[in-house]
């Protein structure tokens, strides 16, 4: 199986990043996944501390149970998996067919720029 790697953007301009996406698709090699936001406000409000810790905790582990992954955060299993369902609805972390998670991506890349107005 390929490793997928993961690009996280920030384009306000989003048929922009779906045009490129589709020029990407068109090619005969894995070109990776995009996840765009559309505003700092956006990425930053979907992807707190403490999810992100959740990505990273899942990153390279394979399948773990919710439970275990509260546990190697340290956090309150409800909690972990309130976050796992927003984190899985944008594809940071996806769902088994057992219940578990896993982080398929080998590699993210957090690619962002911000200029001034």
């Amino acid at each position: 199986m390929t490793e997928r790697f993961l690009t996280i953007t920030l384009q306000p301009d989003w048929q922009a990043g779906l045009r490129a996406a589709a020029q990407a698709a068109q090619k005969s090699t894995y070109q990776g996944e995009v996840l765009n936001f559309e505003s700092p406000g956006h990425f930053f409000g979907q992807l707190t501390e403490k999810r992100w810790a959740l990505v990273r905790t899942a990153q390279g582990k394979g399948e773990l149970s919710v439970r275990e992954l509260a546990r190697l955060v340290d956090r309150d299993v409800k909690r972990v998996h309130e976050d796992v369902v927003v984190l899985a609805d944008l594809g940071l972390l996806e769902r088994t067919e057992s219940g578990g998670v896993v982080c398929p991506y080998s590699s993210m890349h957090i690619d962002m720029y911000l200029k001034a107005a």
